[in-house]
């Protein structure tokens, strides 16, 4: 085989295993609005959160330490010990739960049968808000996450491709990123659970009835309240796992947040409502946008990347509005 076929069929593969982390951050999305109506834009400032309580959690930090040496003119950063990955990974679902709770009681509560236009802009304030409690929390300095995953190239991936062209092509075999591959496997994990969690449990029917009409839903007795909580403890969850392989990736800082930008084509082409949709959709958007900025980028400067993914998305709404796997809008006139 050529070198450039098999340059291509790197870029392919490092597109779809990129398309599975913007598919983790789209999951969240996709839970709160299936099951409450409710597009949630603070779900990028949630992943970064629930990195940034991992982080602090496992280096022993002290929470709020900056504004506790403030005003008590204390130097306190941290409490002497580290915690155990799996141990820190159960506090930061611990806090996320907290945190399902506090927004289902001081502002969910509140807008039960309010138009989506307001949910949706309080959760534009949740995400205002959550990033500068995170901050005030936590410190704003980049933090770098170790779970223990294996990372950088896999070399047997590359010793087993590097025959795959004639020895004077210059290949030297294909780069695929463990970790990549490793969050490939979470996200398929994560899928396969969360579909059959919507599909076959009782709170998984109850989730859709209260996306549908959350009057018809109390009507019948389902909890509104408690429906809430358990769809954005999941989606705090899945901010958890998607905060934790981008954290691990590129370090958790601030800019950790701006992922969710890139959820938006993601479901724009899977559909709202479809979590088999936000992976179809992620992988169509990292195979895209890589493959367009390898045949295309040089051609007109580079940095593709940052604006395919919209144009596609723009292009796709033309044609199919709903998205490849979301639920079709039918109205009688």
């Amino acid at each position: 085989m050529s070198a450039e076929f098999l340059y291509t069929i790197e870029v392919i593969l490092n597109g779809l295993l990129t398309g599975v982390m913007y598919s983790l951050v789209a999951l969240g999305f996709v839970l709160i609005f299936k099951a409450s109506g409710i597009f949630n834009y603070s779900q990028g400032v949630m992943a970064l959160f629930a990195a940034l309580t991992l982080v602090g959690f496992q280096d022993g930090q002290v929470p709020f330490a900056e504004l506790i040496n403030a005003v008590l003119g204390t130097e306190i950063h941290g409490f002497g010990w580290q915690m155990p990955t799996i141990l820190a990974i159960i506090c930061a679902l611990g806090v996320m739960l907290l945190f399902a709770i506090l927004v289902e009681r001081i502002i969910l509560k509140h807008l039960v049968n309010q138009e989506p236009i307001i949910l949706f802009m309080a959760t534009i304030g949740l995400a205002y808000f959550l990033e500068g409690f995170g901050d005030l929390m936590w410190g704003s300095d980049i933090k770098a996450l170790d779970l223990g995953l294996p990372q950088g190239g896999s070399l047997w991936i590359e010793d087993m491709t590097v025959g795959w062209a004639p020895e004077d092509s210059g290949f030297y075999g294909m780069y695929i990123d463990k970790l990549d591959l490793i969050a490939a496997g979470v996200a398929v994990a994560l899928v396969i659970a969360l579909t059959a969690f919507s599909q076959y449990t009782r709170i998984g029917r109850a989730l859709r009835a209260v996306a549908d009409d959350h009057q018809a839903a109390l009507s019948v007795g389902i909890s509104l309240r408690f429906i809430w909580v358990v769809t954005w403890t999941i989606a705090g969850f899945v901010a958890l796992v998607a905060g934790s392989m981008w954290g691990a990736k590129s370090g958790v800082q601030f800019s950790l947040s701006l992922i969710a930008l890139k959820a938006l084509p993601v479901l724009m082409l899977g559909g709202f409502t479809s979590i088999p949709g936000a992976i179809v959709g992620g992988l169509i958007i990292g195979v895209g946008e890589k493959l367009f900025e390898y045949w295309i980028g040089p051609m007109v400067g580079g940095a593709t990347e940052n604006w395919f993914a919209y144009v596609l998305a723009l292009i796709f709404l033309v044609f199919r509005p709903q998205g490849l796997f979301g639920d079709k809008i039918i109205e009688r006139v």
